[in-house]
């Protein structure tokens, strides 16, 4: 790199300053790049680590109607996948644990089990959140997966949609 002073300003030249000043420019979104995406692995870790837990606690539960033990080994091989490194899962994270609260939430309070299955379940639910609070993210995933294009208006319908079938999967053992 050769930097040209002007003698009687002492000053850059004008393509050096402007060499300088683009370096300079670049450096403040690289970092800022480089620190999100840092911020997103640790997330991406905690939300796996966290579905990984909700898939281990509701593993032993008894088969119901929702076939509990089969959406927590989704729920773990998809936690599986987030360890290592695939984005995509998440989607399947949040669906997979849209599923397990029907199965989770009734053997915590309704159910007249043991202390073991009720605090298991407990266990589970307060693990489940973590995913749950990331559905925008999910749902903007699950639109990539789709291969839908990527839009404000489909990833809101996509969000939408997650929403609405973990309201009906909530309620439903209600009734």
């Amino acid at each position: 790199m050769c930097i040209d002073l002007d003698t009687s300003s002492r000053q850059l030249s004008r393509l050096d300053y402007n060499y300088l000043m683009g370096d300079m420019v670049g450096f403040a979104p690289r970092a800022l790049r480089a620190e999100t995406a840092r911020l997103r692995r640790r997330r991406d870790v905690w939300i796996a680590a966290t579905a990984m837990l909700a898939a281990m606690l509701a593993l032993p539960f008894a088969q119901s109607s929702w076939h509990g033990p089969e959406v927590a080994a989704v729920l773990a091989v998809a936690a599986t996948s987030m360890l290592a490194g695939q984005r995509w899962a998440i989607a399947v994270i949040v669906i997979a644990e849209l599923l397990l609260i029907p199965t989770v939430w009734p053997r915590a309070f309704l159910a007249n089990g043991d202390l073991v299955t009720r605090v298991a379940a407990l266990g589970s639910l307060v693990a489940v959140v973590p995913g749950i609070l990331r559905m925008r993210r999910a749902a903007a995933a699950l639109v990539l997966v789709t291969g839908r294009p990527r839009t404000r208006g489909t990833c809101r319908a996509f969000h939408a949609a997650l929403v609405v079938i973990g309201l009906v999967a909530t309620f439903l053992p209600i009734l």
